[in-house]
């Protein structure tokens, strides 16, 4: 296993741990409830939801062209945020590289 795949995995753990506090502590509305109660906060919940879609649309350009199914992480992604990618990064990480192709 990779450095980089091991990072990841610190970080999924890490955030995981955050996240189950969260919603020990709120609930899964509880989290999102809080980016309606201003234009701050609504603010962030848009940039975090254009992030999660660029996300989408590179994973699945990205799982096409190393012939993966990239739907489970896009589901991830709807229903658990940034654990969609980062798994997807983990499960890119484990498989085999793709050849670049040359440029001319």
């Amino acid at each position: 296993m990779s450095n980089r795949s091991i990072m990841l995995l610190l970080v999924i753990a890490t955030f995981g741990l955050l996240s189950a506090l969260a919603l020990q502590d709120v609930g899964y509305f509880g989290i999102i409830a809080p980016h309606f109660r201003s234009w701050g906060g609504a603010q962030v919940f848009a940039d975090l939801t254009i992030l999660a879609v660029l996300f989408c649309i590179w994973m699945v350009r990205d799982a096409r062209r190393r012939g993966v199914a990239a739907w489970p992480f896009i589901l991830m992604t709807v229903f658990l945020g940034s654990f969609g990618p980062l798994f997807y990064l983990v499960a890119r990480e484990l498989r085999a590289p793709v050849e670049q192709k040359a440029t001319a």
